[in-house]
């Protein structure tokens, strides 16, 4: 809009400024708004221009991709046998605590041997980390090989007359002889 286009509609120079005043801040609003589109577009571009640049790049990883994916399952795989060999060795650890501390309350002298005589493959921890299959195998061998177990308190051996004097004393009764006394 012009103002000699405003004034051919017979407008006067007031009207006319105030017509072209709100004319300009229409055409304000108007070029910010392009402004910021423009802003906008530019920023979109660049963004688009960052993911086809990321793009290409995740091409030629992709490459290797099955290389990466090879070497993630292999890990994975280990990490598994790992875990499963841990696991065993923390349960046969427990198990052999667990027989070593029933053992010891069947007052065996030496674990070792007895462990040696016992079927460990009949041996089994229950969920409740309880012995299966021990009670058994220890009843038979306090049966049959009694000498690996410790029995209580024994008396030690005394023979008869020893301990307490019933003896004669042998020198003594020969001086008594030699001297003429009799016992």
């Amino acid at each position: 809009m012009k103002r000699e286009e405003l004034k051919k509609l017979d407008l006067n120079d007031e009207q006319i400024d105030k017509v072209m005043g709100l004319h300009g801040a229409d055409v304000e609003a108007m070029k910010a708004k392009t402004d910021e589109l423009g802003k906008t577009n530019e920023s979109l571009q660049s963004q688009i221009a960052e993911r086809d640049k990321d793009l290409k790049i995740l091409k030629k990883q992709a490459g290797d991709n099955e290389e990466l994916s090879n070497q993630f399952k292999e890990l994975q795989s280990k990490y598994k046998q790992d875990t499963e060999n841990l696991t065993k060795e923390l349960h046969q650890t427990k198990l052999n605590s667990a027989v070593d501390s029933a053992l010891d309350k069947a007052k065996v002298r030496n674990t070792k041997a007895a462990k040696a005589l016992l079927n460990m493959n009949e041996v089994k921890l229950n969920d409740k980390g309880e012995l299966e299959g021990l009670d058994d195998q220890i009843s038979s061998l306090q049966k049959s090989d009694s000498y690996l177990f410790n029995q209580g308190q024994k008396e030690p051996y005394q023979p008869q007359g020893g301990g307490a004097k019933t003896d004669p004393d042998l020198v003594a009764t020969m001086a008594n002889i030699f001297k003429g006394e009799d016992n």
